[in-house]
């Protein structure tokens, strides 16, 4: 069964724009320099530090300065992420911040749906033990509505990168039944964090401490229309000759194929000049057929235009345009136990960092 419980939470005395920043994993060299630089106690100084030691330290020394503080009592957190997505498209998603039990993958109540690499989750495993807090949550996706809805002036409030993100502290103890009890039941799936999920499992097999045994989540119901999938489209080389259709320019090929059943896989293409599609196999997922295409490593990016721009620049040979998997693709794999290949899901908007930490 799902296990989640209310955390007292480190957040910021004063909470402000300049000290939030996107998860680690999309912050590149020159933002993580802009981030550092915009204020001392930006949270880019915790989860992108110099190093692993240094971001202990700070840590301990924003407490013993009052920059952080801990909540008198267990909570969870109602959040809601206002956003414009890359469609252009207004949205609201909402879920619910907790803290999660942890469970290995075997027994099925916490399911992936990505494939991982060592590297990040050997830094993220030593920024853990240094810090001995969660500096940002997972994302989780369970079945059904959210559990939990703001009420009146939020708690925290920041917005970023023109995503607004607010959050509202939640104690009443019939609330965190009713959504403890909904959620015991059900497995949860992985959105996005699936290199921090296995670093917590790693180091709590290195501490053993009930503490250890949990980690801070969102958990996001998957009954809303704020929640949805976006496309990452591929950069790379061409295997070469390929056989295909379709319209020859690169956005209509896309367009045409987002029309197509979602039966078998279909890539648009792009090699400058004109587009191809490109058919899989039945049941095959867009970003698997890419693995089939294309000639080494790959790029990512969530837009098309940037993908086309790359090919016409001379950047890259190839641009790969896939359709967004949906939902039920994901549950269905995940469900059955297989993983997509990395970034086959953009779940838009990142959740932002630095409004809460969980200590562990």
């Amino acid at each position: 069964m799902a296990v989640v419980k209310p955390f007292r939470a480190l957040r910021y005395a004063e909470p402000s724009e300049r000290v939030v920043a996107p998860p680690y994993d999309v912050i590149s060299p020159e933002e993580r320099e802009r981030y550092l630089a915009l204020d001392p106690h930006n949270v880019v100084h915790l989860t992108l530090p110099d190093s692993e030691e240094e971001a202990g330290l700070a840590l301990a020394r924003w407490l013993e300065e009052g920059v952080l503080v801990e909540d008198d009592e267990p909570a969870l957190w109602a959040l809601a992420q206002d956003f414009v997505g890359p469609d252009g498209e207004p949205r609201t998603r909402t879920g619910v911040v907790a803290s999660l039990k942890l469970e290995p993958y075997e027994t099925r109540v916490v399911l992936p749906h990505e494939r991982t690499h060592e590297g990040p989750k050997e830094g993220r495993l030593r920024l853990l033990r240094a810090t001995r807090t969660e500096l940002e949550p997972i994302f989780l996706l369970h079945r059904g509505p959210t559990l939990l809805q703001g009420e009146g002036e939020p708690t925290i409030e920041a917005s970023e990168g023109r995503v607004a993100t607010r959050l509202w502290r939640v104690t009443d103890p019939d609330a965190i039944d009713r959504a403890q009890a909904s959620l015991a039941p059900q497995r949860l799936l992985i959105a996005d964090g699936h290199h921090r999920y296995e670093t917590a499992l790693a180091y709590h097999a290195e501490q053993g401490t009930p503490e250890s045994g949990y980690m801070m989540a969102v958990l996001v119901g998957d009954e809303q229309e704020g929640l949805t999938i976006f496309p990452t489209h591929r950069l790379g080389e061409s295997r070469g000759d390929l056989l295909g259709g379709g319209p020859p320019d690169p956005l209509e090929a896309l367009a045409w194929i987002e029309a197509l059943p979602r039966d078998r896989a279909e890539v648009a293409v792009y090699t400058g000049g004109a587009a191809l599609v490109v058919t899989g196999g039945e049941g095959e997922l867009d970003a698997t057929l890419v693995e089939r295409l294309a000639a080494g490593p790959v790029t990512y990016t969530p837009s098309a235009y940037v993908a086309i721009a790359a090919v016409d620049r001379g950047d890259a040979q190839a641009a790969f345009l896939l359709r967004p998997a949906t939902l039920e693709q994901v549950w269905k794999l995940a469900e059955a136990g297989e993983v997509m290949p990395q970034k086959s899901t953009y779940f838009y908007p990142k959740l932002l960092s630095g409004l809460l930490f969980h200590p562990v």
